[in-house]
Parts: structure tokens; C-alpha cells; sequence
């Protein structure tokens, strides 16, 4: 089976992105038209679980606040009423958490939520209205101060029930409006009329209360909201990251195919290369007699030297492959980086010298040598320097310093007087193969692979690569070895007897 193309995968994924975003908007609006309270149905079944689950974890509350209750009415009341009071408060409390773990173990998908809360409307308003029967209970003795007692005690009970219902609206209301509703009327028509005035502050504590459950139902939805949202989130970064990762892992292939392809080809170029390099030496210096034709010897030339460009490009690029495929093998020994950059300063100074360019050289004495792959160190300077050479103009200056860092190290900086780069071009130059507008301007040879190979050598050495340019201003290479390669003098063993 054929391996399908690059861009069919991203095509794939684009396609199937598309496809997600426009079934999870189907959903949303499909949900939209579903719910019966204008929410989203989701959110719906939520909020009747979450009220659910609240009602369970406090259903301690309600009967222990009814105990207390009897213990303290039965000054004023007989205790038998009160045990009947009592029963039937615990009888719809059981109700109502019976019909609390009967909704929890519905299926989401099968749950009619509309249904479910009328049932827990209904059995709220009785739990309710067995409490509100408390008012109607005969008082003997100081009738005030039972009555007192128990407005505050159905008060409470009130709070309560709009603390625990508030995540539906309309069950909090038929949890609180019994208990205030009979408490109104009680005061309104079987109390003295000093008592009446206690009516508008019943009033007014059931008005705060729906508006603190509507509060912290409209806090609740947007929790859930948000959380929906972190959901939705969450699952898109892992379809993202699935899909990052699928295509880490073909670009990780295809870089092995290329490697594989590269390693094969540099025998297969550089034998005919190397045949063409020999033949077209031999025929331009003319060691089998002179050519009939003068012109023939300029052909050769232009072959050796077209051959020639051809193989540093394939090695530039074979190079750059094993650098990138973390191949490249350091050949380390000790070295003396002042000396490798004066041996890369005499094969540019030549052309240097043929463009009027100077070269000026500035090295701090006494260096010591660095633990670092001879070939790797010299190929950064020679890169460098031929840059440098390259795109410095007739009469500029090149200057190469070698010195010490502050923390240990040493560093080689190249700074020449040319045109400079400028600054949106600096990342083109740095990736492989990128040359900027001046190296397209000039019609210098390369194929931008330099720098590219640079900092892979030096990344290789745990070094530092830096460049700074500023439009003709000329631009500033610093390379930089970390303090680990730096050798220093052991002292001397002394001789044992």
C-alpha cells in the first residue's frame, strides 16, 4: 500500500476538526431546543444532581432542628401533638431523600428532568408544609414567648431550605413558600394584633430569600458552564495533542527516510564527483600534452571548479543531516583555539586580500587549550570567516578576537563592517537553507546552510552561538565554549622514592 502524501494527513486533520466544531455546535442547539427552563438540558440535569446530592449530605439537619424544636415547645404545648408534629416532619424528610437516591441512580441519557422536578417540587412543599403546621399547634401558658420561639425556629427552617434548594429556583420556592404562606396567615388572623407587624418582616425575609436562591443558582450554572467549558477544553487539547503527536512521529520517519536517503547518496555522488574532479585537474594542467584549443583548458576549469562547489554542498548538507539526526560524532582532543582560527585566517586572507578587505587579529596570551573536535572547531571558523569575506564591501575590516568569558569560558567573535541584516531576517538566515535579500542581491554563492551548521556544532560542544547586525553597521558573530572544555594545568606528580 502506497504511503499517502504529506499534506493528505493535514487535510485529514483539517477535515476532522471542522467535522467536530460543527457536530459539538449541532449539540449545543439541539440541547438549547430540548431543555424546558430555557438552559441548556445538560446544565438542567446537573443542577437536579447537585441539589440532589446537597439534600442527602444535610438530611441530618431537618429532624435534628425538629427535636430541638419539641424539646423546646413542650413548655408551651402538649408533647403528645408534638410527637405527632414531629412524625409527620420525619415522614416527608424520608420521603424526599428516598426520592433523592432514586433520581441519583437514573442514567443521565434516560432521565426525564422535567419530571424529576415536579416530584421533588411536590415533596418539597409537603416537607414544607409539615413544617409550617407548627404555627397552628395550641399554645398554653406565656403564648407569646412560644409564639416568638417558633417564629424564629420556622425563620430558620426558611433559611435553610433556600440555602439547600437554591440550585432550581422553583423547588426553592415550594420549600420555603408553606412555611412563610402559613406563617402569614396565622398572623393575619388567629394572632393579637401586636404580633401583625412581625407579618412584613416574614414578608420581606422570604422576598431576600428567593432572591439569595436565584443568586446562587445563577452561580451554580455558571460554574457548571465553566466547567463545561474546561471539558470541552480539555478534550480539544488532547485531539490537538493526538494529532501533534501523529505528526511528530512522521516528520521523526521521514527525517530517518531522509537520513537513510542521504547516507546512500554520498557514495553514489561523490564517486562520479571525485572521477570528475581528477579528470578535469589533469586536462586543465595539461599533464598529457596541451590542448589543441585554448578553450578547452577554460572548460576544464570551469568543470573542476563547478565539481568542486558541488561536492563542499553535498558535505555541507550531509553534515547538517547528521547534525540534525544527532549523528554527528565528536572526534575530541585537546586544541588551541587561537591557533585553529589563524590557520581559518590564512585560507580567507588570500581573498580577502584579492577584495581589498582587512583583516585585523586581537588574542588574549596564554590561552589554554580546549577539550573540543578539531574539524567541528575549524569548520565554525572557516564558516564564519567566508561569510564575513563574502559580504564585506572593498576597503571594509574584518576583526577576529579570541579571549575569555566571564564565567571561564572562550570565545571567538567576528565582527565585519558590511551591510548588515535586518532584524526581520535574522530567523531566515539562521534556518537551513535561508539566505537573506542581500545574498540574492550580491549573487554570492551558497546555499545558507553555514550558519545553520554552526550552531549545530557549537549546540554539540554545550557552546553558545550569538549573532547581533544592525543595517550598515555591520554585523557581530560571537561563538562561545563553556567552562567545562576550558583545559587546565595539572601540577606536576612528585617522585616517590
Amino acid at each position: 500500500m502506497a504511503e499517502s502524501a504529506p499534506w493528505d494527513y493535514q487535510g485529514t486533520a483539517d477535515r476532522k476538526r471542522e467535522y467536530l466544531r460543527s457536530r459539538r455546535k449541532l449539540r449545543e442547539i439541539r440541547d438549547r431546543l430540548v431543555a424546558q427552563t430555557g438552559t441548556d438540558a445538560a446544565f438542567d440535569y446537573e443542577l437536579l444532581l447537585l441539589f440532589s446530592r446537597t439534600r442527602i449530605s444535610a438530611s441530618l439537619f431537618g429532624p435534628f432542628l425538629a427535636l430541638c424544636v419539641v424539646g423546646a415547645m413542650s413548655i408551651w404545648a402538649s408533647f403528645e401533638t408534638l410527637a405527632y408534629w414531629f412524625a409527620a416532619v420525619v415522614v416527608t424528610k424520608l420521603a424526599l431523600l428516598r426520592l433523592c437516591r432514586a433520581f441519583e441512580r437514573v442514567e443521565p441519557d434516560t432521565a426525564h428532568v422535567r419530571s424529576w422536578q415536579v416530584r421533588f417540587i411536590v415533596f418539597e412543599a409537603l416537607y414544607a408544609a409539615a413544617w409550617g403546621a407548627l404555627v397552628f399547634i395550641p399554645l398554653q401558658g406565656q403564648v407569646g414567648v412560644g409564639f416568638m420561639v417558633v417564629t424564629l425556629a420556622l425563620l430558620l427552617f426558611t433559611a435553610t431550605q433556600a440555602m439547600l434548594a437554591s440550585n432550581i429556583v422553583t423547588i426553592a420556592t415550594a420549600a420555603t413558600i408553606p412555611v412563610t404562606g402559613g406563617l402569614i396567615v396565622f398572623l393575619v388572623f388567629f394572632v393579637e394584633p401586636q404580633y401583625q407587624p412581625i407579618t412584613m418582616v416574614v414578608a420581606l425575609a422570604q422576598i431576600y430569600f428567593m432572591l439569595l436562591s436565584r443568586r446562587i443558582h445563577d452561580t451554580n450554572r455558571a460554574m457548571l458552564a465553566f466547567r463545561a467549558e474546561k471539558d470541552a477544553l480539555i478534550a480539544e487539547l488532547e485531539q490537538e495533542k493526538s494529532i501533534s503527536d501523529e505528526a511528530r512521529r512522521r516528520a521523526e520517519t521521514a527525517n530517518v527516510a531522509k537520513s537513510r536517503f542521504l547516507a546512500t547518496m554520498s557514495h553514489e555522488l561523490r564517486t562520479p564527483l571525485n572521477a570528475i574532479l581528477g579528470f578535469s585537474e589533469v586536462m586543465t594542467d595539461e599533464l598529457f600534452g596541451p590542448h589543441a584549443i585554448d578553450q578547452y583548458k577554460d572548460y576544464s576549469k570551469d568543470i573542476y571548479r563547478s565539481g568542486k562547489h558541488l561536492l563542499e554542498l553535498i558535505n555541507e548538507i550531509l553534515d547538517l543531516s547528521r547534525i540534525e539526526a544527532g549523528r554527528y560524532e565528536l572526534n575530541e582532543e585537546a586544541i588551541s583555539l587561537v591557533d585553529t582560527v589563524e590557520d581559518c585566517i590564512y585560507l580567507v586572507k588570500l581573498r580577502a586580500q584579492e577584495k581589498g578587505v582587512q583583516i585585523v587579529e586581537q588574542y588574549e596570551p596564554a590561552m589554554p587549550k580546549l577539550w573540543a573536535d578539531e574539524r567541528a572547531a575549524r569548520q565554525i571558523c572557516l564558516n564564519l570567516l567566508s561569510n564575513a569575506v563574502k559580504f564585506t564591501p572593498v576597503g571594509g575590516t574584518i576583526t577576529v578576537k579570541c579571549g575569555w568569558t566571564m564565567g571561564g569560558g572562550q570565545y571567538v567573535l567576528i565582527s565585519d563592517t558590511g551591510p548588515g541584516i535586518p532584524e526581520e531576517e535574522l530567523p531566515i538566515i539562521l534556518n537551513s537553507f535561508g539566505q537573506g535579500t542581500l545574498a540574492h542581491q550580491t549573487a554570492e554563492d551558497g546555499a545558507g546552510l553555514g550558519l545553520p551548521i554552526v550552531r549545530g556544532l557549537v549546540k554539540l560542544h554545550q557552546g553558545h552561538f550569538d549573532l547581533q547586525s544592525k543595517l550598515r553597521h555591520g554585523t557581530d558573530v560571537t561563538v562561545t565554549f563553556p567552562r567545562e572544555r576550558v583545559m587546565k594545568a595539572l601540577p606536576a606528580m612528585e617522585e616517590t622514592a
